[in-house]
């Protein structure tokens, strides 16, 4: 069977593969070498995630696979070559392009739209359906669960949409809740006063608020009690009204403790709770307060729960994969040895 289309469509075996040739211009050799990376290592990396064959002579490139990955290739290629017109390009940029690029076609076909969050420092874009549903539940409800596997946004999107609300004055602070559970260590005595002591367990939020507000204005905030660390073992007794409030790594928090800090949520506030259910670090196998929720709330109205898969890890590839992995074998009874 032959067609033609934006390429050549053959059957190989019982596989419909596509042919697409195309020119990068304008011609400029550092732009290419940028590119195809030290040995082609950009090249081989589509080749490997989209299981596709790139052959290139000069600017002209010919890429051989199934219909949608060649088509994804060609996109990834094209931009890529603008991208490396400004900046050196490197396997993480390669690795985000794939998947803009994987979003892209799906937005083409009108099944995605573009959702954006907007601050006066960055614009983040929402990667994937599960994302935009996250970011839509939080600006419209008061209380929304995301939960999936590290490397998915949760937190990122969580603290990006708490920005974005107190920039537009829709709350007037933030506040930061984590419960204190090492992974698996006892890391004894911190020196410091409170907010030392919580520092490094809060480190993921603080990385996403200084890439927003920056170091210096977090540290004003900080200072004017706009933005407040709140160890969840303090929060008993307290009514937050006009915030936003995070809490990260909600599946290491008790049955208590969960019900303790859901009822803390006042007038005019906000609360987003993120989490990994497979990720428990609970002592004396506790019931995790997260996993122990969506059965309780489940059909209580004004909250939602928002689920993340393998599939939306925005990091390294590898990490899905491991992801990817570890549900398997988790989802796989186990024989006795």
């Amino acid at each position: 069977m032959v067609s033609w289309s934006d390429g050549t469509a053959f059957v190989r075996g019982s596989a419909l593969l596509s042919i697409r040739s195309f020119n990068l211009s304008p011609v400029d050799n550092d732009r290419l070498a940028n590119l195809l990376g030290q040995f082609n290592e950009h090249i081989r990396q589509i080749e490997s995630r989209l299981g596709v064959q790139i052959s290139q002579r000069g600017f002209d490139f010919s890429v051989e696979g199934a219909p949608e990955a060649a088509a994804r290739a060609q996109l990834v290629i094209e931009g890529l070559y603008e991208a490396a017109a400004s900046r050196p390009l490197s396997p993480d940029t390669v690795h985000l392009h794939l998947q803009e690029a994987a979003l892209s076609l799906i937005r083409e076909s009108g099944d995605l739209p573009v959702e954006e969050i907007v601050t006066r420092k960055l614009t983040v874009q929402c990667r994937g359906r599960h994302q935009i549903d996250y970011v839509n539940s939080i600006r419209a409800r008061d209380l929304t669960f995301g939960i999936g596997p590290a490397g998915t946004g949760k937190t990122y999107l969580a603290v990006a949409c708490a920005v974005e609300a107190l920039e537009a004055e829709t709350v007037r602070r933030l506040v930061l809740v984590r419960p204190a559970v090492e992974a698996g260590e006892r890391l004894g005595f911190l020196p410091g006063d409170l907010a030392q002591k919580v520092d490094p367990y809060l480190r993921p939020i603080y990385d996403a608020l200084y890439e927003f507000l920056g170091f210096d204005r977090v540290a004003k905030l900080i200072e004017r009690n706009v933005i407040e660390v709140a160890p969840l073992a303090y929060m008993r007794g307290r009514t937050l009204n006009h915030a936003c409030v995070i809490m990260d790594e909600a599946q290491n928090t008790t049955v208590e403790q969960m019900k303790m800090f859901l009822t803390r949520i006042g007038y005019g506030s906000k609360a987003i709770v993120t989490g990994d259910i497979t990720q428990v670090d609970l002592p004396n196998k506790s019931k995790s307060g997260l996993r122990h929720v969506e059965a309780i709330l489940k059909n209580v109205e004004g909250l939602a729960f928002c689920h993340f898969a393998a599939a939306d890890v925005v990091r390294h590839p590898l990490v899905q994969r491991i992801v990817a992995a570890y549900d398997q074998a988790e989802n796989t009874p186990q024989e006795d040895n």
